[in-house]
């Protein structure tokens, strides 16, 4: 159904401009529908009908949006892995998942699970040819993706993500990001994350052309805004800040940008300060959101004030979000309580997890999991987590999974991970473990342990060793609070 609004849509209404930037060469809508035609003929023949899954393990490009869009002509449903997974990881996507199929870049780890269809991209040229092909799927119903998020206890959890949650997002990256006819939009963020994945469908249906680069880095980046004349974008501040730490960043013609947005986190006040001087024709827009709901809320550029920088903004038309207690009622201005959605957003539940899915609703709103308030002016803030998750450079990081990956060294008696302030990432993770008696670990080799199982961004940047017993409550459960406390005694602590 998605295929109809995005790029099938596009091939009636701007049918001879430019889509997508392939190798340097420019392809026209009318070019892409043909080209994507083709690809879901080939996948068709290859036995894929409707419900079957198919993995795609990729860095941004255009076979990876040409993949996509031929997985929602299909109603296959497409499963993009976080490329920055390890092989144990991405295993344990494929085994939740099932796919029928992986699509791979073999700069990517190799996983070691068995599918019945695989193909190296970049090693094994597809056969795409104009096969017969079914008719795109129209059912708004019908899963698209599989956004994975893992779980606080390190198992992975599906986002059931439909067709018609995608166009409701499509709406909502249309009121926020201004989309026009002849703009230019950049996958510079992961296109497997939600903050990127529906940029593809927004951005053919207003008739923008897209670009993509494979791995951000602030020199690559201006280049292809430069070359490209990007108008709109999706970062992390991570990213941002990067950019404007880039001392070669000044001589490029960054004009044409006319929208960056960034999520994941708040910028501090002193990187929106460096990001106006080095973009300060650029409108700025905070996004807060989950892989469960896509966008909930906007921090307009006018807003980017001080008193508001904190705030994640406000939702849009057609997002109910409150706060409310433990008990499910809705609380006062400015008390605090559990952040909680609906709207046509909202995901169907998480694959194959019945339990989870059931946990995540409580009269028929999502529980975000993030603790916050809303002023008087109806911006909502974040405070904390429920769920211990760490925010590191935009990617997220739940504390269980890496304390049970620890807890399988020999040496380790008990762990708390948490997040702790850091100016470049805004959190990196941190362990406090306590260790056997008589048993020998340094730092260097927990680091070393947990690479074997953790992707590089989970594992600990900073560990410290406790010769007593961890703070406990009464039930026994660890008082990360407790510890965490001194890291964040100075800082306002605020998460996206």
């Amino acid at each position: 159904m998605i295929y109809f609004h995005s790029l099938g849509r596009a091939s009636r209404y701007y049918t001879q401009r430019t889509a997508l930037v392939v190798d340097g060469a420019a392809v026209s809508f009318k070019a892409l529908h043909e080209r994507v035609r083709n690809i879901a003929a080939a996948l068709a023949a290859k036995g894929f009908a409707a419900g079957d899954c198919l993995a795609l393990l990729l860095p941004n490009s255009p076979d990876y949006i040409e993949l996509v869009y031929a997985c929602s002509w299909l109603g296959v449903t497409a499963v993009p892995i976080n490329a920055r997974l390890s092989a144990a990881e991405i295993d344990r996507v494929l085994l939740d998942a099932k796919p029928r199929g992986l699509v791979r870049h073999s700069s990517l780890p190799k996983p070691a699970v068995q599918l019945p269809w695989q193909l190296v991209i970049d090693e094994e040229p597809f056969d795409v040819r104009n096969d017969s092909c079914p008719d795109p799927v129209y059912d708004p119903e019908a899963i698209l993706a599989l956004i994975y998020t893992s779980g606080t206890t390190g198992r992975p959890k599906g986002v059931m993500v439909t067709h018609a949650n995608i166009l409701a997002n499509l709406d909502h990256f249309s009121y926020w990001m201004g989309y026009r006819e002849g703009g230019v939009y950049l996958h510079a963020a992961p296109i497997f994350h939600i903050a990127d994945f529906p940029a593809m469908f927004a951005a053919p249906a207003f008739g923008a052309r897209q670009v993509t680069i494979p791995k951000f880095s602030p020199q690559g980046f201006c280049e292809l805004v430069q070359h490209e004349r990007v108008t709109h974008t999706v970062l992390v501040p991570t990213m941002v800040n990067l950019l404007t730490q880039m001392p070669e960043a000044k001589p490029y013609d960054l004009s044409s940008l006319e929208i960056l947005a960034y999520g994941g986190s708040p910028m501090a006040p002193e990187l929106v300060r460096r990001t106006r001087k080095l973009l300060p024709n650029v409108k700025l827009l905070q996004s807060y959101g989950l892989s469960e709901t896509g966008f909930l809320t906007g921090l307009e550029d006018q807003e980017h004030v001080e008193g508001k920088l904190l705030s994640c903004g406000r939702p849009c038309p057609g997002i109910d979000l409150r706060v409310e207690d433990e008990t499910g009622k809705e609380v006062e201005v400015g008390q605090h309580g559990e952040l909680v959605a609906r709207g046509a957003n909202v995901m169907r539940g998480y694959w194959n997890d019945a339990e989870d899915t059931a946990l995540a609703f409580r009269n028929g709103m999502f529980r975000t999991g993030d603790i916050g308030y809303q002023d008087s002016d109806g911006y909502f803030y974040i405070l904390d987590r429920l769920k211990d998750m760490i925010v590191t450079g935009g990617e997220n990081v739940y504390s269980g999974e890496v304390e049970a990956v620890i807890y399988k060294h020999p040496a380790v008696r008990e762990v708390a991970v948490f997040g702790i302030p850091d100016s470049q990432w805004g959190e990196i993770v941190m362990a406090c473990v306590v260790r056997k008696p008589g048993m020998a670990m340094s730092a260097n080799d927990l680091t070393t342990h947990c690479r074997q199982f953790l992707a590089n961004y989970k594992i600990p940047r900073r560990v410290e060793f406790s010769d007593t017993e961890l703070p406990k409550s009464g039930s026994g459960k660890i008082l990360k609070r407790v510890l965490r406390e001194r890291f964040w005694a100075q800082e306002a602590r605020a998460v996206g």
